[in-house]
């Protein structure tokens, strides 16, 4: 394919693994040729209107190690995982529809959930079929190993249901968990939510039954003002002291108990009962810190951006300028081309939905257009997505050289040949930035090796061009002078004016290099690490099918997980022995090459020694 001479020059070594013929074709011959959909992580595509959405909330690896980005990807992609789980039944032992003889005045009933149907209906609302089971399953294997006496040996086990930006949902979710399994508890770590054993209620089930144990937490979980909660009538003294103890040093700070003699009781060995209620003060002074916190909370407003021709930090800058905020306001999961219609997930800090809207008809005139405007909880983080849906079109088709076969022929062996034997998942061109001069690698291994001063002026560095913006990057590469570049630079350049006002301020120091850096987005300062990472597992892809062709051999790594992500545990990544290259055990699309990073596993064969060489040559270590 053709896009630009010079990429393929500086990219000679992306080839494909293929021995057919081919034809030629050009992309992005205009922009609506290239049309790029993010998929977020509910697998959803973005350009549809939220209405459209369904609310399912996809599971998450447990307890896997992060490792970024490697591999031969093959063409063929597989929905799911390929864990096999049978369906669990009948372990909800404690989740009685039958009122408990425990008395309870105004209290469940009357709390968030009004049933135990309702609750089930909840989460088959919010959870994925898949999820639903895994949870269900979790759930008994947490009963069955403490009915069994078993101890849960080594850190607390944890399930983890996905990450949730909506904030109503992840509260509904939350509750809904606790009311059906009183016996987990559930956590939240940004947008995630952690189920885990709610240990308590274990302590709690030595001094009353599950039955009551269960009541009490689900009270709990409820938090319904004026209420209360009453054990069963108890004629143990020394007993209901243990009970008191046991509320009063777990929850003491939010509930408070008294014991009551039961209305008819005999007065030679009276029943007495335990009952609980909210502790007013604290109950209602937590009521004002949740408002309170409310005014002060930060706004985010997520949105779905679409635009055409136009480079993405250019469009957060324009964005940002109207909305009277900083382009490191903004989140988002990745970064999209510049030659191509796009669309993508983002959110906005401390803007609110009301205020985004009214500047829809302001951004058209920049080819933008933001809708599936609402409000979220938290930002967005780069990965956060499932992938990208391309629609491309291929002009100016015509055959190789002295190729004799029919065109049509010959694109549809192509179409074949892809579906077959797949193709070599490389980083494309603008990963590394549509400069002439520089690269965005080549910043990001300044920055890897802390010269600050040289990752600023690569990124000043103009092209042989002569524009405004080009005219300003050479006036700073031969003055240094960063008030007058500013003067100079074109107000739509944000990125280039914050760095420059920030180099005013602090100078042009080792120091003030750094300061300047951080006027950037995290998202983007982050880029240009990943950039070089990006292009050195180019380099070790080339090299690697330069060396051993398609063949798996000794000391290559494999995944054996055929459905490969971002996310799966070390326990997946398999040195190939010596018998197994022999007997031909693993094919090439198994085969997965680690982006660099910390704690990384290297191939131990040609392969892995490339690796050291060249990092030694960049003057870089492992």
């Amino acid at each position: 394919m053709e896009e630009d001479t010079d990429f393929r020059i500086r990219f000679s070594s992306l080839r494909f693994i293929t021995d057919h013929v081919g034809f030629h074709g050009t992309i992005k011959s205009s922009p609506s040729d290239f049309v790029v959909i993010e998929i977020d992580e509910q697998g959803q595509l973005v350009n549809k209107a939220t209405n459209e959405l369904i609310s399912k909330v996809q599971p998450e690896p447990n307890n896997f190690a992060k490792k970024t980005k490697l591999d031969f990807q093959n063409l063929s992609f597989k929905e799911g995982r390929n864990q096999e789980f049978s369906t669990f039944t009948g372990c909800s032992d404690d989740d009685h529809n039958d009122q408990s003889p425990s008395v309870k005045e105004d209290t469940i009933s009357d709390g968030t959930s009004n049933s135990e149907e309702e609750k089930v209906d909840v989460l088959g609302n919010l959870l994925d079929e898949k999820t639903n089971e895994l949870l269900n399953h979790f759930a008994c294997d947490i009963k069955e190993k403490w009915n069994s006496k078993t101890e849960l040996i080594g850190s607390s086990p944890e399930f983890s249901l996905g990450r949730i930006l909506d904030k109503n949902q992840r509260a509904i979710l939350h509750s809904a968990v606790r009311q059906k399994f009183p016996f987990l508890i559930t956590v939240g770590r940004n947008s995630e939510i952690v189920v885990k054993p709610n240990l308590e209620f274990k302590e709690l089930c030595h001094l009353v039954s599950e039955e009551e144990a269960s009541d009490f937490f689900k009270y709990l979980d409820a938090k319904k003002e004026n209420s209360k909660f009453t054990f069963k009538p108890d004629t143990n003294k020394d007993h209901r002291k243990a009970v008191h103890h046991f509320i009063n040093k777990k929850f003491g700070n939010l509930v408070e108990t008294k014991s009551f003699p039961e209305l008819s009781y005999n007065t030679g060995n009276p029943n007495v009962v335990i009952t609980v209620r909210f502790r007013e003060k604290t109950h209602k002074h937590r009521k004002r810190s949740l408002f309170e916190c409310r005014d002060q909370k930060v706004i985010y407003t997520a949105f779905t951006l679409r635009k055409e021709n136009l480079e993405m930090f250019e469009a957060l800058g324009f964005l940002a300028i109207k909305l009277g905020v900083i382009p490191s306001d903004f989140s988002y999961a990745g970064l999209k081309d510049k030659k191509a219609i796009t669309y993508q997930a983002m959110v906005v800090r401390k803007v609110t939905p009301e205020r985004l809207k009214n500047i829809e008809k302001e951004i058209e005139k920049k080819r933008m257009n933001v809708f599936n405007i609402r409000s979220v909880d938290d930002s967005l983080r780069l990965g956060q997505l499932k992938g990208n849906h391309f629609d491309i079109i291929i002009r100016n088709l015509r055959s190789q050289i002295n190729d004799s076969a029919n065109l049509r022929e010959r694109i549809l062996e192509a179409i074949e040949n892809v579906k077959n034997k797949g193709f070599v998942n490389y980083y494309g061109p603008q990963r590394f930035g549509m400069g002439r001069k520089v690269h965005t690698d080549q910043i990001g291994l300044a920055l890897l090796k802390s010269k600050m001063v040289e990752a600023i002026k690569l990124f000043l560095t103009p092209e042989d061009l002569d524009d405004p913006v080009n005219r300003a990057k050479k006036y700073f590469l031969q003055t240094e002078d960063a008030k007058g570049t500013l003067s100079l630079m074109p107000e739509f350049k944000v990125r280039e004016r914050a760095l420059l006002e920030s180099l005013h301020r602090f100078g042009m120091t080792e120091e003030g290099c750094i300061q300047a850096w951080f006027s950037f987005p995290h998202s983007m300062r982050i880029f240009y690490v990943h950039a070089y990472s990006s292009k050195i597992w180019n380099e070790a892809v080339s090299y690697r099918l330069a060396t051993y062709g398609s063949r798996v051999v000794e000391g290559d790594l494999v995944c054996l997980d055929e459905d490969i992500d971002e996310h799966f545990p070390n326990s997946k990544v398999h040195l190939v022995t010596e018998e197994e290259e022999s007997a031909d055990t693993y094919a090439i699309h198994q085969v997965v090459l680690p982006v660099l990073g910390y704690n990384i596993q290297y191939p131990k064969n040609k392969v892995g020694q490339w690796y050291q060489e060249v990092l030694s040559r960049d003057g870089l270590q492992t």
